[in-house]
């Protein structure tokens, strides 16, 4: 995990517009997706419809878009078990509500006696940011736009697939009193959902969308901009989220 954040966390790979990202990671079949009769950009673009659709800001929109762009590490050399699906602390016990907890046991880590505690290497309630979670594409993601994005989206992008915190509430003795406010925004209910209704059939409101040019003119500002944005978008507040899964 340490060697993969240090070979991929100085973001050295290249330059690309989000548009351009979009574009590579669309050569990407993520086999661990049962969405697999989508491509990479068409879960993207109707995961930000699905959020427009709920009425959700613009910022929002902009997250549901980008959120899955850290798979490029799959078209980088690495396999995708190590890239996509659950994420998870390392050094410490492990839950399970992490998928597939039976094969903890062939991770060599399981034989380090000190990892098998609660707490393990960290302190109580030291919060996620000391925490170190399994390198894959959203720990890459929030890399990328760490210095660009607020907080609370940084949140959305860097623990989206922390299933085991935000849906089941494991791990919270590693939270800390910021990380349980800002998590707010990753239980988001409409989040999860959302991303499930992108896995449904295309939404009316991006159906025509999802095709060549088409694509690039909505994305870059143009047909989608005047067809689903009349009205001056919101400056954005840190507030909380209108829907919170609680359980």
């Amino acid at each position: 995990m340490l060697k993969e954040k240090a070979e991929y966390c100085g973001l050295r790979r290249g330059k690309k517009s989000i548009w351009e990202m979009a574009e590579y990671l669309n050569t990407l079949v993520d086999g661990s997706d049962p969405d697999t009769d989508l491509s990479q950009i068409e879960h993207l673009l109707q995961t930000s419809e699905a959020i427009r659709q709920d009425g959700h800001p613009r910022w929002f929109i902009l997250t549901g878009f980008v959120h899955d762009l850290g798979k490029v590490l799959c078209l980088y050399g690495e396999p995708q078990w190590a890239v996509v699906g659950d994420t998870f602390p390392v050094g410490c016990a492990n839950s399970d509500q992490v998928v597939f907890p039976a094969f903890f046991a062939a991770n060599p880590d399981s034989q380090v006696s000190e990892y098998q505690t609660q707490y393990g290497i960290y302190e109580p309630h030291c919060g996620l940011d000391k925490v170190h979670l399994s390198f894959g594409h959203d720990e890459y993601i929030y890399q990328v736009a760490r210095n660009y994005l607020p907080e609370e989206w940084l949140y959305m992008l860097r623990y989206h697939s922390f299933y085991a915190a935000h849906r089941h509430n494991a791990y919270r003795h590693l939270m800390n009193e910021h990380d349980e406010e800002k998590f707010a925004w990753v239980r988001i209910q409409s989040l999860r959902s959302l991303l499930e209704r992108a896995r449904a059939p295309r939404h009316e409101g991006c159906s025509s969308l999802l095709s060549g040019k088409t694509r690039r003119t909505a994305f870059q500002g143009g047909r989608w901009k005047r067809r689903h944005h009349s009205k001056p978008a919101p400056r954005h507040r840190s507030t909380r989220p209108k829907a919170l899964t609680h359980r």
